[in-house]
Protein backbone atom coordinates (compact mmCIF):
# COMPACT_ATOMS: atom_id res chain seq x y z
CA UNK A 1 0.00 0.00 0.00
CA UNK A 2 0.94 3.39 -0.48
CA UNK A 3 -0.25 6.83 0.02
CA UNK A 4 -1.15 8.54 2.57
CA UNK A 5 -3.98 10.10 4.65
CA UNK A 6 -4.75 14.19 5.42
CA UNK A 7 -5.42 15.11 8.85
CA UNK A 8 -7.52 17.79 10.33
CA UNK A 9 -4.66 20.47 9.51
CA UNK A 10 -4.55 20.29 6.37
CA UNK A 11 -1.48 18.04 6.95
CA UNK A 12 -0.34 14.91 4.74
CA UNK A 13 -0.24 11.70 7.59
CA UNK A 14 0.51 8.41 6.86
CA UNK A 15 -2.22 6.05 6.03
CA UNK A 16 -3.61 4.31 8.47
CA UNK A 17 -1.79 0.52 10.02
CA UNK A 18 -4.71 -1.66 11.55
CA UNK A 19 -4.12 -5.14 13.52
CA UNK A 20 -1.96 -5.70 16.59
CA UNK A 21 1.38 -5.18 17.96
CA UNK A 22 3.83 -6.36 18.62
CA UNK A 23 3.95 -9.13 16.61
CA UNK A 24 5.24 -12.31 17.11
CA UNK A 25 8.90 -13.12 16.92
CA UNK A 26 9.82 -15.96 14.97
CA UNK A 27 9.35 -19.35 16.33
CA UNK A 28 11.98 -22.20 16.71
CA UNK A 29 9.84 -24.56 14.74
CA UNK A 30 11.11 -26.25 10.97
CA UNK A 31 9.86 -25.02 8.25
CA UNK A 32 9.68 -28.15 5.29
CA UNK A 33 9.40 -27.36 1.34
CA UNK A 34 9.44 -29.78 -1.29
CA UNK A 35 12.83 -29.24 -2.25
CA UNK A 36 14.33 -28.90 1.31
CA UNK A 37 13.69 -28.16 4.89
CA UNK A 38 15.03 -25.13 7.28
CA UNK A 39 15.02 -25.86 11.11
CA UNK A 40 17.08 -23.30 13.91
CA UNK A 41 20.52 -24.41 13.94
CA UNK A 42 21.62 -27.11 16.22
CA UNK A 43 25.57 -26.58 16.16
CA UNK A 44 26.04 -30.31 17.49
CA UNK A 45 24.00 -31.86 14.79
CA UNK A 46 24.58 -29.43 12.03
CA UNK A 47 27.59 -27.45 12.42
CA UNK A 48 30.25 -30.44 11.24
CA UNK A 49 28.38 -30.82 8.05
CA UNK A 50 27.67 -26.97 7.24
CA UNK A 51 31.72 -27.39 7.68
CA UNK A 52 32.35 -29.97 5.06
CA UNK A 53 29.83 -28.20 2.70
CA UNK A 54 31.79 -24.20 2.81
CA UNK A 55 34.29 -26.29 2.30
CA UNK A 56 33.33 -27.21 -1.40
CA UNK A 57 34.07 -23.21 -2.22
CA UNK A 58 37.89 -24.17 -2.26
CA UNK A 59 38.64 -20.58 -2.92
CA UNK A 60 36.98 -18.64 0.35
CA UNK A 61 35.28 -16.19 -2.05
CA UNK A 62 31.50 -17.01 -0.15
CA UNK A 63 32.92 -15.64 3.19
CA UNK A 64 34.22 -12.22 1.20
CA UNK A 65 30.93 -10.44 1.98
CA UNK A 66 30.45 -11.90 5.54
CA UNK A 67 31.97 -10.46 8.66
CA UNK A 68 33.58 -13.56 9.90
CA UNK A 69 35.33 -16.77 8.01
CA UNK A 70 36.86 -18.46 6.23
CA UNK A 71 37.47 -21.00 9.42
CA UNK A 72 40.68 -23.20 9.08
CA UNK A 73 39.21 -25.90 10.99
CA UNK A 74 36.21 -27.78 12.02
CA UNK A 75 36.87 -26.96 15.72
CA UNK A 76 37.08 -23.22 14.66
CA UNK A 77 34.10 -23.01 12.49
CA UNK A 78 32.18 -24.99 15.88
CA UNK A 79 33.48 -22.97 18.24
CA UNK A 80 32.11 -19.74 16.19
CA UNK A 81 28.36 -21.19 15.63
CA UNK A 82 28.47 -21.75 19.22
CA UNK A 83 29.39 -18.53 20.18
CA UNK A 84 27.57 -16.56 17.44
CA UNK A 85 24.11 -18.67 16.35
CA UNK A 86 22.32 -19.64 19.76
CA UNK A 87 20.72 -15.72 20.19
CA UNK A 88 17.24 -15.46 19.10
CA UNK A 89 18.76 -12.26 17.21
CA UNK A 90 20.12 -12.94 15.05
CA UNK A 91 18.11 -16.80 14.60
CA UNK A 92 20.42 -18.93 12.73
CA UNK A 93 18.80 -21.35 10.55
CA UNK A 94 20.22 -24.59 8.91
CA UNK A 95 19.22 -25.84 5.81
CA UNK A 96 18.96 -29.56 4.77
CA UNK A 97 18.39 -31.04 1.59
CA UNK A 98 16.27 -33.69 0.89
CA UNK A 99 18.69 -36.56 2.37
CA UNK A 100 18.83 -34.03 5.94
CA UNK A 101 22.70 -33.05 4.78
CA UNK A 102 23.42 -29.84 6.26
CA UNK A 103 23.99 -27.30 3.22
CA UNK A 104 23.95 -24.00 3.75
CA UNK A 105 22.16 -20.84 6.44
CA UNK A 106 20.41 -18.60 7.14
CA UNK A 107 19.07 -16.32 9.37
CA UNK A 108 16.17 -13.52 10.66
CA UNK A 109 17.53 -10.75 12.49
CA UNK A 110 16.92 -7.38 13.71
CA UNK A 111 13.37 -8.50 14.63
CA UNK A 112 11.05 -5.84 15.40
CA UNK A 113 8.00 -7.05 16.42
CA UNK A 114 6.54 -3.84 17.42
CA UNK A 115 7.31 -2.12 14.12
CA UNK A 116 6.45 -5.57 12.55
CA UNK A 117 9.79 -5.33 10.68
CA UNK A 118 12.46 -8.11 10.27
CA UNK A 119 15.57 -8.50 8.16
CA UNK A 120 16.92 -11.85 6.80
CA UNK A 121 20.79 -12.48 6.51
CA UNK A 122 23.61 -14.29 7.42
CA UNK A 123 22.74 -15.76 3.81
CA UNK A 124 25.86 -18.49 3.32
CA UNK A 125 24.74 -21.39 0.91
CA UNK A 126 27.42 -23.90 -0.30
CA UNK A 127 28.24 -24.70 -3.50
CA UNK A 128 26.09 -27.99 -2.47
CA UNK A 129 23.23 -25.25 -2.88
CA UNK A 130 23.94 -22.56 -4.76
CA UNK A 131 21.83 -22.56 -7.99
CA UNK A 132 19.62 -24.99 -7.32
CA UNK A 133 16.07 -24.44 -6.83
CA UNK A 134 16.36 -25.74 -3.02
CA UNK A 135 18.16 -22.07 -2.66
CA UNK A 136 14.98 -20.40 -4.03
CA UNK A 137 12.77 -22.71 -1.89
CA UNK A 138 14.24 -21.51 1.13
CA UNK A 139 13.82 -17.70 0.38
CA UNK A 140 10.07 -18.43 -0.05
CA UNK A 141 10.14 -20.75 3.49
CA UNK A 142 11.39 -17.72 5.16
CA UNK A 143 9.34 -14.73 3.46
CA UNK A 144 6.07 -16.99 4.01
CA UNK A 145 6.80 -17.61 7.33
CA UNK A 146 7.05 -13.88 7.94
CA UNK A 147 4.44 -12.60 6.08
CA UNK A 148 1.49 -15.42 6.39
CA UNK A 149 2.33 -17.22 9.88
CA UNK A 150 3.99 -14.09 11.43
CA UNK A 151 1.68 -11.22 9.96
CA UNK A 152 4.73 -8.86 9.64
CA UNK A 153 4.70 -5.73 7.34
CA UNK A 154 7.98 -5.23 6.00
CA UNK A 155 10.84 -7.67 5.16
CA UNK A 156 14.32 -6.48 4.56
CA UNK A 157 17.47 -7.39 2.40
CA UNK A 158 20.47 -5.89 3.30
CA UNK A 159 23.94 -6.48 1.66
CA UNK A 160 28.02 -4.60 0.94
CA UNK A 161 27.00 -2.01 -1.93
CA UNK A 162 29.35 -4.34 -3.53
CA UNK A 163 28.28 -7.03 -3.47
CA UNK A 164 26.58 -7.67 -7.26
CA UNK A 165 25.79 -11.15 -6.92
CA UNK A 166 23.44 -10.19 -3.63
CA UNK A 167 21.57 -7.56 -5.00
CA UNK A 168 20.84 -9.41 -8.08
CA UNK A 169 19.92 -12.16 -5.98
CA UNK A 170 17.59 -9.88 -3.92
CA UNK A 171 15.92 -8.57 -7.01
CA UNK A 172 15.39 -11.64 -8.63
CA UNK A 173 13.45 -12.78 -5.23
CA UNK A 174 11.04 -10.00 -5.40
CA UNK A 175 13.01 -7.17 -3.14
CA UNK A 176 12.77 -3.40 -4.13
CA UNK A 177 15.89 -1.46 -3.90
CA UNK A 178 15.39 0.96 -1.73
CA UNK A 179 19.00 3.14 -1.62
CA UNK A 180 23.02 3.06 -0.05
CA UNK A 181 23.97 3.86 3.27
CA UNK A 182 26.91 5.32 3.24
CA UNK A 183 29.73 3.98 5.67
CA UNK A 184 26.98 2.23 7.48
CA UNK A 185 29.74 -0.08 9.07
CA UNK A 186 33.17 -1.65 8.68
CA UNK A 187 34.33 -5.19 8.44
CA UNK A 188 37.44 -7.31 8.09
CA UNK A 189 39.45 -3.60 8.23
CA UNK A 190 37.23 -2.56 5.18
CA UNK A 191 34.13 0.09 4.72
CA UNK A 192 30.76 -1.39 4.23
CA UNK A 193 28.43 0.97 2.19
CA UNK A 194 25.64 -1.41 2.68
CA UNK A 195 22.60 -1.37 -0.15
CA UNK A 196 18.69 -1.67 1.21
CA UNK A 197 15.97 -3.29 -0.51
CA UNK A 198 12.52 -4.60 1.24
CA UNK A 199 9.60 -6.48 0.37
CA UNK A 200 6.16 -5.07 2.08
CA UNK A 201 3.17 -6.91 3.04
CA UNK A 202 0.89 -5.46 0.39
CA UNK A 203 3.84 -6.97 -2.41
CA UNK A 204 3.46 -10.30 -0.80
CA UNK A 205 0.95 -11.66 -2.68
CA UNK A 206 1.86 -10.57 -6.07
CA UNK A 207 5.88 -12.32 -4.91
CA UNK A 208 4.20 -15.52 -3.35
CA UNK A 209 2.35 -16.09 -6.00
CA UNK A 210 5.74 -16.08 -8.41
CA UNK A 211 7.72 -17.99 -6.03
CA UNK A 212 4.44 -20.98 -6.16
CA UNK A 213 3.93 -20.54 -9.63
CA UNK A 214 8.57 -21.12 -10.50
CA UNK A 215 8.25 -23.48 -7.62
CA UNK A 216 5.59 -26.32 -8.93
CA UNK A 217 6.87 -29.44 -10.37
CA UNK A 218 5.50 -28.48 -13.85
CA UNK A 219 8.12 -25.64 -13.80
CA UNK A 220 11.15 -28.42 -13.98
CA UNK A 221 11.85 -30.60 -16.49
CA UNK A 222 13.28 -34.20 -15.99
CA UNK A 223 16.26 -33.37 -15.52
CA UNK A 224 15.72 -30.42 -13.02
CA UNK A 225 16.10 -27.54 -14.66
CA UNK A 226 13.25 -24.28 -14.82
CA UNK A 227 10.91 -24.27 -17.26
CA UNK A 228 10.28 -20.46 -16.97
CA UNK A 229 12.42 -17.99 -14.69
CA UNK A 230 11.16 -16.75 -11.28
CA UNK A 231 9.23 -13.24 -12.30
CA UNK A 232 9.31 -12.42 -8.67
CA UNK A 233 10.54 -9.03 -8.62
CA UNK A 234 7.01 -6.12 -8.40
CA UNK A 235 6.30 -4.67 -11.60
CA UNK A 236 8.22 -7.46 -13.72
Amino acid sequence: MTGHNTNELGQPIGFSVTGEFPRPTPPYTPMQGRFCSVVPLDVNRHAPGLYRAFANDMDGRNWTYLPYGPFDSEADFTAWAQSNCMDADPMFHTVLDADEVPVGMASYLRVEPAAGAIEVGHIHFSPLLQRKPQSTEVMYLMMRRVFDELGYRRYEWKCDALNAPSKRAAERLGFTFEGVFRQATHYKGRNRDTAWFSIIDSEWPRVRAAFENWLAPGNFDASGRQRQPLQARVGS
